[in-house]
């Protein structure tokens, strides 16, 4: 195999890795690519390569993504190789079974490779709501801000920082593995999402704060059930962070009324009298809720010491 036709192969087997094991949509892969390397070779190499950096890898062996998932998956792949050489690999049709007599679970897990080494894996429910929230399953905002943050480690290296709706908890074990915050405080309002954050942190190896068994290099880690609605000053007032964060939080006026009036109540409470840093990231799915949220914030936060609002970039 020729030096540049061996990196391509390396860049398309990589693009397989990192899309399948964060569960990214079947659309999203390289699969254009995969055929035209499919058409230039009847070697089935490539292939059972692909299989060994997705359905069984070892990440997903041990924390696999939905069944569903998998079967569509697969089901793509072997019609893919089947469009140019007829017929599909016994090992491909084989690992189609497996998933075919595997049992559905209302759980899938998806890992997220980091860029110095290691991962973050997540479980997450496969619906996208369940128990009555949207925070049991991770959001393109909270990827987004969690890539920032990687981007951007002194913004969180040695401060505490409060995450506000963590959902499934992807943007605070990035930062929790990738850097090392003086302390880190999930939430959410939801007991069910609590449960499961509770859950993710214990599966990335990280401690919660009241494990005596802690390791003393990793970040104090706490798991707090906020509700911005009903909070009291003592509750904002206990967790004093540097920093306060959230993703994809905005989806009515009414959230945003209650994001700003707890973002009040943290920067009130302050006990240095210095409003924390505040990043929030959010898709845009209505116009005027942007709009909202952007003039009430700039309300607030010219009213702080040291406030500001910048977009992320």
């Amino acid at each position: 195999m020729a030096p540049e036709e061996k990196v391509g192969t390396e860049l398309v087997l990589q693009s397989f890795e990192r899309r399948f094991l964060v569960a990214r949509t079947l659309r999203s892969f390289p699969w254009q690519s995969l055929e035209a390397k499919l058409r230039d070779s009847s070697d089935s190499e490539l292939l059972r390569d692909i299989l060994q950096k997705t359905v069984k890898h070892p990440v997903c062996v041990k924390h696999p993504p939905s069944v569903k998932y998998a079967r569509c998956f697969l089901s793509e792949l072997i019609k893919k190789h089947e469009a140019v050489h007829m017929e599909a690999l016994d090992e491909l049709c084989e690992a189609l079974v497996e998933t075919l007599m595997a049992k559905e679970s209302t759980q899938g897990h998806r890992s997220y490779l980091l860029p110095l080494g290691g991962l973050v894996t997540l479980s997450e429910s496969t619906a996208i709501i369940s128990h009555g929230t949207t925070g049991l399953v991770i959001w393109d905002a909270a990827l987004y801000l969690a890539e920032w943050a990687i981007k951007n480690p002194a913004a969180f290296t040695n401060r505490t920082v409060l995450e506000l709706g963590s959902g499934a908890g992807l943007t605070g074990l990035a930062i929790c593995k990738m850097y090392r915050p003086l302390a880190y405080i999930f939430s959410d309002c939801h007991s069910q999402v609590l449960e499961q954050l509770r859950g993710n942190v214990l599966l990335n190896s990280l401690s919660l704060e009241a494990d005596i068994t802690a390791n003393l290099d990793s970040p104090r880690v706490t798991v707090a059930q906020l509700d911005w609605d009903v909070a009291t000053v003592h509750q904002p007032s206990a967790f004093q962070p540097d920093v306060v964060i959230a993703a994809d939080v905005l989806h009515c006026p009414e959230a945003i009324v209650s994001l700003v009036g707890i973002l009040r109540r943290l920067a009130a409470c302050q006990e240095q009298q210095r409003a924390p840093e505040v990043y929030v990231a959010f898709t845009v799915r209505n116009p005027e809720t942007c709009q909202l949220f952007t003039t009430d914030l700039g309300r607030w936060s010219t009213g702080c010491t040291g406030g500001s609002t910048t977009p992320l970039s």
